[in-house]
């Protein structure tokens, strides 16, 4: 029996740096978490990175993608720009991810902190609301599509 032809390719260089360079540019993705009933909920969010290019995400308590996280920490990021013409010539990924709420007291805060108001300075505003807190988004795996006949899978390894 033949095997259905999978035009999706396992990662290679230029895959690896594609992900790297649209999670460097981009200052917003679509997060995409499971609500109480089990149904997908997807919500826009600003993301930065950490020092080992991590995302991480500021949320308020009070949002339904935080409680969501909360209850469940499976969760997904697309991120890419549309930019002109037609949005699926243009580079994006989504990642399978794991959530985890960053301890307030962790030594790191003030570098992540940093990080986060050096990509989105308007955040100064709520940064230190008493229901704001950080997650990390440890990434497992992703669908990386470069445009047409660019698919790409990427494991745990290509994403570190």
């Amino acid at each position: 029996m033949v095997e259905p032809f999978d035009p999706v390719q396992s990662a290679n260089e230029t895959a690896r740096e594609t992900r790297r360079q649209l999670l460097r540019e981009a200052r917003f993705g679509t997060l995409a978490t499971i609500n109480e009933n089990g149904y997908p909920f997807a919500s826009l969010v600003t993301f930065a990175l950490d020092r080992v290019e991590t995302p991480f995400l500021l949320v308020s308590r009070l949002s339904g993608h935080t409680k969501h996280l909360l209850m469940d920490p499976r969760c997904s990021l697309l991120v890419g720009d549309p930019g002109k013409g037609d949005p699926l010539a243009h580079a994006r990924i989504t990642i399978q991810c794991t959530a985890s709420t960053i301890d307030p007291s962790n030594e790191d805060i003030i570098i992540l902190r940093t990080l986060f108001l050096a990509r989105h300075p308007k955040s100064a505003l709520y940064i230190d609301f008493p229901d704001f807190l950080f997650i990390k988004l440890t990434m497992m795996e992703a669908s990386l599509n470069g445009g047409f006949g660019k698919a790409f899978r990427l494991n745990g390894d290509d994403l570190r």
